[in-house]
């Protein structure tokens, strides 16, 4: 194992137990697809965005609260 990938591994281990929960042991004993997996359905859908007319409506209903 190179020192570059133990850094990462390290700390994408750290990363994954403060996100997720995971345990080191969790951590190493789950696929790289199953780690995408759960980290893609956590992410953002970049084409989920609310339109400018969206956002005027709701301003005037809801804007005084």
């Amino acid at each position: 194992m190179s020192a570059l990938f133990g850094e990462a591994a390290a700390r994408l281990s750290g990363q994954v137990a403060l996100m997720l929960g995971w345990s080191p042991d969790r951590f190493w004993a789950a696929t790289p697809e199953e780690l995408a997996t759960i980290l893609l359905a956590a992410a953002p859908n970049p084409g989920a965005t609310m339109s400018r007319a969206t956002l005027d409506s709701l301003m005037e209903q809801h804007g005084d609260k």
